[in-house]
């Protein structure tokens, strides 16, 4: 572990400073990204156009499409499993009540329930993660609330500063802002919004852990394109490049090229766990298994529904500003900007399993 902290380090290092060496070469500022805590303003955005929106729908719809055949014609040859009987555990039965209860009062214009209101966001979704690891339990006999308490606790402040990086590179693209959050001090701001971000990863890895329980999801992926390129080492330098200019990039053509957001970070971490010789989340598919990129994206986008769910009737809460594609929304977020939660969820086993000494490291595919 201490031979990997210099370059967990250098990481880390990369994902802060190359947005600010983008916002050097095209002469901005860097006062204003370095504002703390990063509050983000309301801002003019271009106006739809079907252009942006088509090209950024391609490329969910290239690159999903694949999978959905696949699922489809592998769906005849799926096993017939009887899982082992399992009574749903009471302490997921308590938090299935505390989170409809919560969620009731989340929503609820009634004076009474205002200060429950603007701070309901983390006890939500604090019951969703025992609720998820209920199910996870029933379905397995173990989970991480279970059996992993301690990396589950990790998770939650490794996810702190996992969120702020992101509303750290909203600064350069502004495609959110929060509303009810004007009157609030920087301290302030920065309570209420840690408890919240603290509960990113472990959300998404819980359901992660889930999802890879329902073989319906993954059954024909688990056997399906190999990668094996002639040079993964110069595959891995390439990626690391792509990694830096996307992170470069985006504070100097923010309107262009904002979906980097959501893939250059996964990037630059992935290739670089590659060039020093680690596994990394796309390692099976040198077998042709996608498993695991699968099934994190899947964890990422249903997070992203009960996120942006959660988030509709709720105040405090985000409001998007996406240049060139605000039209069909589904709650806050426009339809198009679902496609980046797949990539997101991956990103997040990817930074988990990077700073992280995790039980699930050497286990990707036990439960398959």
């Amino acid at each position: 572990m201490n031979g990997r902290l210099p370059l967990r380090i250098v990481v880390a290092a990369l994902l802060l400073g190359l947005p600010l060496a983008g916002a050097t070469i095209a002469g901005l500022p860097l006062a204003h990204y370095l504002e703390f805590p990063p509050t983000t303003r309301p801002t003019v955005i271009p106006q739809f156009s079907w252009g942006a929106f088509c090209a950024v729908a391609l490329v969910p719809i290239v690159t999903v499409t694949p999978f959905l055949l696949r699922l489809r014609r592998a769906f005849a040859t799926l096993p017939r499993r009887t899982p082992p009987f399992r009574h749903f555990p009471w302490w997921g039965t308590a938090a299935l009540i505390w989170t409809v209860l919560l969620w009731a009062a989340a929503w609820s214009t009634i004076p009474l329930f205002s200060e429950v209101r603007r701070f309901s966001f983390t006890p939500l979704w604090l019951g969703y993660i025992v609720i998820v690891n209920a199910l996870l339990w029933r379905q397995r006999g173990y989970s991480l609330l279970t059996h992993h308490p301690r990396y589950l606790a990790q998770l939650f402040l490794l996810s702190a500063a996992f969120w702020w990086f992101f509303e750290y590179l909203n600064r350069f693209v502004l495609n959110w802002y929060y509303q009810g959050v004007e009157d609030y001090s920087g301290l302030e701001y920065f309570l209420a919004a840690t408890f919240p971000f603290s509960t990113v990863l472990p959300a998404v890895l819980s359901t992660h852990l889930l999802l890879r329980t329902y073989p319906r999801l993954w059954w024909g992926i688990h056997s399906a394109w190999q990668l094996s390129p002639a040079h993964p080492e110069r595959w891995g330098a390439l990626a690391l490049l792509l990694g830096v200019i996307g992170l470069t990039s985006i504070a100097i053509f923010p309107n262009q090229l904002f979906p980097l957001v959501w893939v250059a970070p996964l990037v630059l971490v992935a290739s670089v766990q590659s060039i020093a010789g680690q596994k990394t989340i796309f390692s099976p598919l040198i077998h042709g298994d996608w498993r695991p990129v699968w099934v994190a994206a899947l964890a990422g986008l249903l997070c992203g529904f009960f996120w942006e769910m959660w988030n509709w009737g709720s105040f405090p809460r985000w409001v998007y500003t996406v240049p060139g594609v605000q039209r069909f929304h589904i709650f806050e977020m426009p339809l198009i900007g679902y496609s980046g939660y797949l990539p997101f969820g991956v990103e997040c086993l990817v930074v988990a399993h990077f700073y992280l000494s995790t039980p699930l490291q050497n286990d990707q595919t036990s439960d398959y």
